[in-house]
C-alpha cells in the first residue's frame, strides 16, 4: 500500500529531531458551496535538524517513532533529504 505524502509549512522547530508541520487543504462547504480552508498539524521526524520555521516541506507516513510522531521528512524547500539509517525503504518488508 502506498504511503501518504503531505506538503506543508514548518510552524515549530524547537524540539530536537522533531518539526511541527501545518498542512492546509481546501474543501467545499456542503451548504454554501464556497471553498474553505481546513488545517491540521503533524509532528514529523527531522533527523539532522535541517528545517527552520517557515520552510516548505514534504512529509511521508512511516512507522510510529513516538506517541505522536508517525511522519518522516522527505523534502525541504524542494530538495530531497536523506532518510535516517533505520528508515531505508528497501529494508521494509514488502506485503503482497
Amino acid at each position: 500500500m502506498p504511503k501518504r505524502v503531505l506538503t506543508g509549512r514548518v510552524t515549530s522547530d524547537k524540539q530536537d529531531k522533531t518539526i511541527t508541520v501545518l498542512v492546509e487543504r481546501r474543501v467545499m462547504h456542503p451548504l454554501y458551496k464556497k471553498f474553505i480552508r481546513r488545517s491540521k498539524k503533524y509532528a514529523a521526524h527531522d533527523d539532522a535538524n535541517l528545517c527552520k520555521e517557515g520552510d516548505l516541506v514534504t512529509i511521508e507516513e512511516c512507522r510510529p517513532i513516538s506517541k505522536r510522531k508517525t511522519w518522516l521528512l522527505v523534502q525541504r524547500n524542494g530538495e530531497a533529504v536523506a532518510p535516517p539509517a533505520g528508515f531505508d525503504a528497501a529494508a521494509e518488508p514488502a506485503t503482497v
